[in-house]
Parts: C-alpha cells; sequence; structure tokens
C-alpha cells in the first residue's frame, strides 16, 4: 500500500484531494489539525485483491488439513493480526494512550511490513519528526526549557561538551539564579570546558547577553533555564518574554517515563511558547515511554536528541525511528 499526505484548509477540501489523487477506493488513516491552520489528511491505496474462484473448499478435501494444506488458504489477515497483537503488547506495555497505539498501529499494517519491528520503525518514520540538534554554527541561541528537575542543566552541559568537541565557539548562558546550587552546578562543567557562564537573571540581562556574546562570535550559544510550571501563568509569561527578546530556539526537555496523559497535556502547553523539538531525558531508567510518544504526538514536536545518561561525557543520543522502535522493542524485554 502507498501512503500520501494531503494538506488543505478544510476536511472537506482535504478529502476532495484524496479523491482526486487516490480515487474512491483510499483509506483514510489519519487526520490532524495543523497549529497554522488547515488539515493534514493521510491516506492510502490498496491495490485490487485477486480471488481465485477455483481453488477447493477446504471442507471439501476429505481429509484433515495439516500446516501445508493451510498454506493453500493463507490469508493476509493472518499476518495483519500477528504484527498488530505484537505490536499491541509492546505499546499498551508502554502505557501508550488508546489514540497514538492505533495509530501507529494502523500506519504499521498498512505498509505491509515483514514482522512488527519493521512495522514499528515504519509507522514512527510517518507519525513523528525527526531533527538532530546542530552539530554546526546555528544562528538561533537553544534554549532548553522544560519543568522543575527533568534534567535541562545536564543537556546543556552535554550540548555544550559536545560543540566544544566540535570545534565550534560556544556561549552558554543560565537564567536559572533562583535554584540553589544551579548555576554552580553548570559552572563547573563549563570550567572544565574553558567556557564561560554568563549569567541573566532578567529578560533585559538576556537580552544584553545575547548581543555580547553575537558580538564575539559565538557560533552556537546555548541557555539554560529556570524550571517553568506550564499550569502556572506567570511562569509562562516570563519564559514567553524572555523568548521574543532575541532569535532564541526553545527545546522542551521532559523526562521519560511520566503519566502519558499528563506528558501530552505539559507538551500541548510548552508547545504554545514555539516549542518544536522534544529532548527525551532519562531513558536509561524509563520502562514506560508511552508519556514521550503522547508528548510528541500532542504537542506536535519533532524529537531531538535524546539524553540516556547521568554523565556529561556519554553524550546526547540522537533518535531515528529506528533508534526508537529498538528502545521501545528493547525496553519491553527488560
Amino acid at each position: 500500500m502507498r501512503l500520501k499526505s494531503f494538506y488543505a484548509a478544510n476536511m472537506k477540501e482535504a478529502m476532495q484531494l484524496v479523491r482526486e489523487t487516490l480515487g474512491e477506493e483510499a483509506i483514510i488513516v489519519s487526520t490532524k489539525e495543523q497549529k497554522g491552520g488547515g488539515v493534514q489528511l493521510t491516506a492510502a491505496i490498496e491495490p485490487g485483491v485477486e480471488i481465485y474462484d477455483d481453488l477447493p473448499d477446504p471442507m471439501d478435501l476429505g481429509h484433515d488439513l495439516d500446516v501445508s494444506d493451510r498454506d493453500w488458504f493463507h490469508e493476509d489477515g493472518n499476518d495483519d493480526d500477528y504484527l498488530t497483537d505484537q505490536l499491541t503488547d509492546v505499546l499498551l506495555r508502554h502505557g501508550t494512550p488508546e489514540d497514538v497505539m492505533n495509530h501507529i498501529i494502523s500506519c504499521a499494517t498498512i505498509v505491509g511490513a515483514a514482522d512488527p519491528k519493521n512495522g514499528l520503525i515504519a509507522a514512527l518514520e510517518h507519525i513523528y519528526g525527526y531533527r538532530p540538534f546542530p552539530v554546526k554554527p546555528y544562528k538561533k541561541a537553544i534554549m532548553l526549557i522544560g519543568t522543575p528537575g527533568s534534567g535541562k542543566t545536564l543537556n546543556t552541559a552535554k550540548l555544550a561538551a559536545r560543540a566544544v568537541m566540535g570545534d565550534l565557539k560556544i556561549a552558554v548562558i543560565s537564567t536559572d539564579t533562583i535554584r540553589a546550587g544551579g548555576i554552580e552546578q553548570l559552572e563547573t562543567f563549563t570550567n572544565i570546558l574553558k567556557t564561560p557562564l554568563y549569567k541573566a537573571e532578567t529578560t533585559q540581562d538576556l537580552k544584553v547577553v545575547l548581543l555580547e556574546t553575537e558580538a564575539k562570535g559565538a557560533q552556537q550559544i546555548i541557555i539554560d533555564s529556570a524550571g517553568i510550571n506550564p499550569f502556572d501563568p506567570d511562569d509562562m509569561k516570563r519564559t514567553a518574554k524572555m523568548l521574543t527578546i532575541g532569535d532564541i530556539e526553545p527545546v522542551l526537555v521532559m523526562s521519560a517515563g511520566g503519566d502519558a496523559a499528563e506528558s501530552g497535556e505539559i507538551a500541548r502547553v510548552f508547545s504554545t511558547l514555539g516549542a518544536r523539538w522534544i529532548l527525551p531525558s532519562r531513558l536509561d531508567i524509563a520502562r514506560r515511554l508511552g508519556g514521550i510518544l503522547e508528548a510528541a504526538h500532542k504537542g506536535g514536536l519533532s524529537f531531538a536528541d535524546a539524553s540516556h545518561s547521568a554523565k556529561v561525557a556519554d553524550g546526547l543520543l540522537p533518535l531515528t525511528p529506528e533508534r526508537l522502535a529498538d528502545i521501545l522493542m528493547q525496553s519491553v524485554k527488560r
């Protein structure tokens, strides 16, 4: 089967595009509202199934069927049932919400994968975006945002270490000036990297520091922010104000293993700040990743690299559909 996505101002126009392009036999796989307005509709076209009327009825064969006999009457649904059962088991063990699970299984079934893992890879590739952190000079400052304790400071250090190892001139900024030990923890890492740590307590401070670091030719600017309560309007307003004072790209850092419904709600709120990336953290200790799948789905976020260790030296793990599928299936076996 062949998958194709259509974009239109509304569902009626999207359905018309599907009919004009794929015909009346097209199967609707998924629909999704776009953040800027309009809808995305994914459809598939299935080749015609040939029926062999001259095959004997198994009830008329006059003997019990063995395995070789059953091969004569093999139905595609048997393979689909096996794939569906296997993926359902994997996704249920991860606490994946029903809508996300159904979407993944539908895509995996439609592509006609030979086994559950390949089906999962194909579905994850189709449903989610993947956008690794830049390893070259980047014009936007990257600000890690998220709830308290999600791993922003550790991953700021990891990004800084990777940039330094890549011979980039970097600037590290912290707006986390209130939390006890926040500055000191990050400063320990930047001292090792022989990189100055800039501090910005207010929005105006951040504006001044950004201008200074840009003037000094920083090729990558990484900002560690204070923990945010996504349901506190004051926290959200302060962060939103900071994000407007320069060319800043927010990245949501979220601990893996959280409740799926809550993770999805949190991600949706952070996406209103302009977050388009999600960096899953604590993959080394999480056993249920349904929350991360739900967060990326509900927030419309692409997967960036992931953190799989509490050690800065271990760096970040680039996420791809293949790697994410492997993590999902391996976690079930632990």
